[in-house]
């Protein structure tokens, strides 16, 4: 979703997550794991560590939960070998997909992402396909209260090291390259600043609006399925909702 939409429906997603909540801990520590065995247990020297065990925790994912998963990664109690995978394709009218998928079966997980893109008026594509039209980014959210003064804010995070703050409405968000995410946020949180979300993304350099309803509710299913894959970790597009999709 764009980026002025996103911050306002970060609530009503954790909301609906929460039915769902055991499916996401299993997601979760699955992440942990990868995060561990390519980058080492220590999450202030390894990026995707630190966005896995942040992510666990906005999720509350209990911390004997998060130390069996460190666990996992570093060999113990686990013979399971997940790899990363991103599967690329075109939603309805063209919208540019990005599937992020941690499997130990790519046998299994290919046809069944395939079959969501199918199912649901796209087609999956080949690597690289739709890559160049999304940046990798840190990416912080920061509820607006009145204690937040935006140059202030503005200030200390180009100070950190961040690319850019913008003014989202509900939110401020706070943008930074991926080497520099733990840096940036470990700097924001001694300064006082609290997150409603904090990942290392993929976010589109353009967007594109669906401009019938076929396309719209083609495209929400075929995130939903594609979401609920206990293989998929995140879904990222350039779909830019109109306030009427919400």
């Amino acid at each position: 979703m764009s980026g002025h939409s996103k911050w306002n429906n970060i609530k009503n997603k954790k909301g609906k997550e929460d039915a769902k909540r055991g499916r996401i801990f299993t997601k979760l520590g699955r992440y942990i794991m990868v995060a561990v065995k390519e980058g080492g247990p220590d999450p202030e020297y390894n990026p995707s560590l630190k966005v896995a065990i942040d992510k666990a925790k906005a999720e509350n994912m209990p911390n004997d939960n998060i130390e069996r998963a460190l666990k996992k990664g570093m060999g113990e109690g686990s013979d399971a070998v997940f790899e990363e995978i991103i599967y690329e394709g075109y939603g309805p009218s063209g919208i540019a997909v990005m599937v992020h998928c941690l499997t130990d079966n790519r046998n299994r997980t290919a046809p069944d992402v395939r079959h969501a893109f199918d199912k649901y008026g796209g087609n999956l594509g080949q690597s690289g396909c739709v890559a160049f039209m999304f940046d990798k980014k840190g990416q912080f959210g920061i509820e607006k209260t009145d204690a937040i003064d935006e140059d202030e804010l503005m200030l200390s995070a180009i100070d950190l090291g961040a690319d850019d703050v913008i003014d989202r409405g509900e939110a401020f968000e706070v943008l930074t390259a991926p080497e520099l995410y733990a840096e940036v946020r470990n700097g924001l949180e001694e300064l006082g600043y609290e997150f409603i979300m904090s990942e290392i993304t993929y976010i589109p350099q353009n967007y594109t609006e669906l401009t019938t309803e076929e396309d719209i509710i083609n495209m929400e299913k075929m995130i939903d399925t594609l979401e609920d894959h206990d293989d998929v970790q995140e879904v990222y597009t350039n779909w830019e909702k109109s306030e009427e999709d919400e």
